[in-house]
C-alpha cells in the first residue's frame, strides 16, 4: 500500500503524458519487488531492534540519575548515527562532484554531523530540564534567518538541504526512540509533549553549522 501511489504516479506519467512504454519492463518490475521487500525488512528491523534499543538505553540512563551522561549520550548518538546516514553521504558526494572538490565531501559530512550532535545535546537537555520546546526552536530559526541574510548565496540551498537529509532512515528511528524513552523515564515528563521534538533539533542545527563551515570554504 505504501508503494502503490508511487507506482500509479510513475505509470500515469510514463504512459499518459510521455506516451512511451517502459524500457526494460522486467527489470523495472524486479526493482519494484526489491523495493517492497526492502521496505518490509526495514520496518521490521525498526520495530524489532532500533526502537527498542533507543528506548531501553534512555530508560537505563534515566535510572542511573546522572543527567550529564544522558546529555553526552545524546551528543554521541547524534554524531554516530548521522555519520552513517546514507542520504547525507549521497548529498555530500554530489556537492563535491558539482563543485569539483571545492566543497569537501568529508568536510560537509563532519560539519553536518557536529550540528546534529549539538542539536541532540540541547534537545536532550531540554527534556531533562523540562523547558518548553518552542523557545529553543524559535530562537534557533531566528538566528538561522539572520545567518542566512549574511551567508554567501552559493551555499544557502546546500545548507538547507543538509538539514533535511540528516533526518532520514538511520537517524530518525533512534532519535525518536531516545526522546520518547527519555520522556517516559524522567519524572513529570510527558512522552507526547516532551518526547517529540528531538528531530526538529537534529534538522535545525546542521543548517547553522553548515553555513559557518562552508562560508569559510567559499571565501
Amino acid at each position: 500500500m505504501d508503494i502503490f501511489p508511487i507506482i500509479v504516479v510513475i505509470t500515469f506519467f510514463q504512459l499518459a503524458i510521455i506516451q512511451k512504454p517502459f524500457l526494460q519492463l522486467n527489470q523495472t518490475l524486479f526493482g519494484i519487488l526489491l523495493v517492497v521487500m526492502g521496505l518490509f525488512i526495514f520496518i521490521l528491523g525498526l520495530e524489532s531492534a532500533l526502537f527498542p534499543i533507543g528506548e531501553k538505553m534512555a530508560n537505563e540512563f534515566a535510572i542511573k540519575g546522572n543527567p550529564w551522561w544522558i546529555i553526552f549520550f545524546g551528543f554521541a548518538l547524534g554524531f554516530s548515527t548521522t555519520l552513517a546516514e546514507p542520504a547525507l553521504i549521497a548529498v555530500a558526494y554530489k556537492a563535491s562532484d558539482i563543485t569539483t572538490g571545492a566543497i569537501s565531501a568529508w568536510g560537509l559530512r563532519i560539519s553536518v554531523v557536529l550540528g546534529v550532535a549539538a542539536g541532540m545535546t540541547l534537545g536532550v537537555y531540554r527534556i531533562v530540564m523540562g523547558n518548553p520546546l518552542h523557545y529553543y526552536i524559535a530562537a534557533g530559526y531566528v538566528f538561522l534567518i539572520i545567518q542566512t541574510c549574511f551567508a554567501p548565496k552559493q551555499i544557502i540551498p546546500l545548507t538547507y538541504d543538509s538539514g533535511g537529509v540528516t533526518t532520514s532512515t538511520v537517524t530518525v528511528p533512534l532519535i525518536a526512540a531516545l526522546g520518547i524513552g527519555l520522556a517516559s523515564s524522567v519524572p513529570e515528563r510527558s512522552p507526547l509533549i516532551d518526547g517529540f521534538g528531538l528531530i526538529a533539533f537534529a534538522s535545525l542545527f546542521p543548517m547553522i553549522t553548515e553555513k559557518l563551515s562552508k562560508r569559510k570554504e567559499i571565501e
